[in-house]
Order: structure tokens, then C-alpha cells, then sequence
């Protein structure tokens, strides 16, 4: 029963993560700084600040001024919550409930905030590859080496293909945002699983790219696409494999 505590705290933590995204690519304060209405400044309250129940309670608009809440606030928390409920699915239970939950929680605010930035913070990249090694050492220390090696095995992976890219298309290709998002992974997952995570963020991202193009997007081989959404949701969707068959 306590491990559901983590669904009743995601719709707090989408918030907070939705703070993250729109505040952290601005470099503006994300810890400390007040919660206000983009559209009129105003300050909110307490009670314009529970989850899930003040967007509707308010009808999705600002109590001072009537602009529409930006439906983001809503999403993140109902994804903090279907990313909790994933986690606890495959039986994951206590300490481990609560690491896949975190991972899943900073997989999501990184895919976020690519996906609108083309950038992947180091402030989410590097804790979250620290975190993967602390998770082995604290609950499969057997398994520390092998996720080292995934670790540097994933940075210097992509490294390597961003730099044969940079020579052969005189363009950067992969950003080191990228490496260090698939060494994250290659920490919380292990060496093995690191050709299944790039396969598996390549199929999605083409996917990704194809449905665009049906839906009239204009890309060119210059267009600049963000990977780490795929990348991030490859490393959940294998962590949660893991955890289900482990």
C-alpha cells in the first residue's frame, strides 16, 4: 500500500516538472521562484495550486484574469501519474518503485524539454547517470560494473558517431547532450542494453519524423530534429521491460 504513495504524489511532481520545463531552458529561478499567471503576473494561491483539481475547479483559466492556464500544467501531471502507475505495474515494489518512478519522472521533464529546446540540461542529464550508479550500488551491486560500462560505453558511443558526423557532413549531428543522456541510460540499464535503447530511440524517432511529414511538416536534411524525446523513451520503456521480467 505504500508504495502507491508514488501515484499520490506524481500530479505534485508533474507540477513541479512542468515549472522545470518552462522555467529552466529561460535559466530563470526553478526551486525558489513563485508560481504566477504567464498572461497577468498574478500570483497564486495556495488553493490555485493543488493538482489536477484546481485546473478544474478553475475551469482551466486564471482566477484574476480569465486567460486559459496552459493545458501543459494538466499533461505533466496526469503523466507524473500514468508514469507512476507504469512503474508500479510491473511489480516493482518499495526502494526500487520509488527509482523507476524518478526515472521516469527526469526522463520526462529531459524529453519535454528537448522536444520544444533541442537542449537536454546537464543539471537533469548528470544527476540522472549518477542516480543509475547509486541505484546499482545500493540495490544490485553485482550489477555496478556493467553499468559503469554502459555508462561510458553510451557516451562515448555517441561521442564517437557525432565526431564521424561532424567530418563526413561538416554539420554537428549528435549534440553532447545526447551522449550524455544514453550514458544516464547505459547507468540505470546496464551495457547490454544500450543496442536495444539506440534501436529501439531510432524506430521512434523515425516514426516521429514520418508522422510529420503525413501530417505536412516541411523537414530537409538540415532541419534540426531533437532526439532525446526517443532516447528518453526508449530508456523507459526497456527500464520498465527490465522490471517486469527481472
Amino acid at each position: 500500500m505504500a508504495d502507491w504513495v508514488a501515484v499520490l504524489a506524481a500530479p505534485f511532481v508533474g507540477s513541479f516538472l512542468y515549472g522545470l520545463v518552462r522555467r529552466l531552458p529561460l535559466e530563470r529561478p526553478h526551486l525558489w521562484g513563485r508560481s504566477a499567471c504567464e498572461a497577468c503576473g498574478h500570483t497564486l494561491a495556495p488553493r490555485e495550486l493543488v493538482p489536477l483539481l484546481s485546473y478544474f475547479w478553475q475551469r482551466g483559466r486564471c482566477r484574476a484574469c480569465g486567460a486559459r492556464i496552459a493545458p501543459g500544467h494538466l499533461f505533466a501531471e496526469l503523466a507524473a501519474v500514468a508514469i507512476a502507475g507504469a512503474v508500479l505495474a510491473t511489480g516493482a515494489a518499495g526502494a526500487d518503485a520509488w527509482a523507476g518512478c524518478a526515472l521516469g519522472w527526469t526522463l520526462l521533464a529531459l524529453a519535454w524539454i528537448d522536444g520544444e529546446n533541442l537542449i537536454l540540461p546537464d543539471v537533469l542529464t548528470l544527476p540522472l547517470l549518477v542516480a543509475g550508479l547509486a541505484d546499482a550500488w545500493w540495490d544490485a551491486p553485482w550489477a555496478l560494473t556493467g553499468r559503469a560500462l554502459g555508462a561510458v560505453a553510451g557516451y562515448g558511443g555517441f561521442r564517437l558517431l557525432g565526431l564521424i558526423y561532424r567530418l563526413i557532413r561538416k554539420r554537428e549531428g549528435l549534440g553532447q547532450g545526447d551522449a550524455k543522456l544514453l550514458a544516464a541510460a547505459g547507468a540505470w540499464l546496464g551495457l547490454v542494453a544500450l543496442p536495444q535503447v539506440v534501436l529501439l530511440a531510432a524506430i521512434l524517432g523515425l516514426g516521429t519524423v514520418l508522422l510529420a511529414r503525413l501530417r505536412g511538416a516541411d523537414l530537409s536534411a538540415a532541419t534540426r530534429l531533437p532526439f532525446g524525446p526517443a532516447l528518453a523513451a526508449a530508456t523507459f520503456l526497456l527500464w520498465l521491460a527490465q522490471a517486469w521480467t527481472g
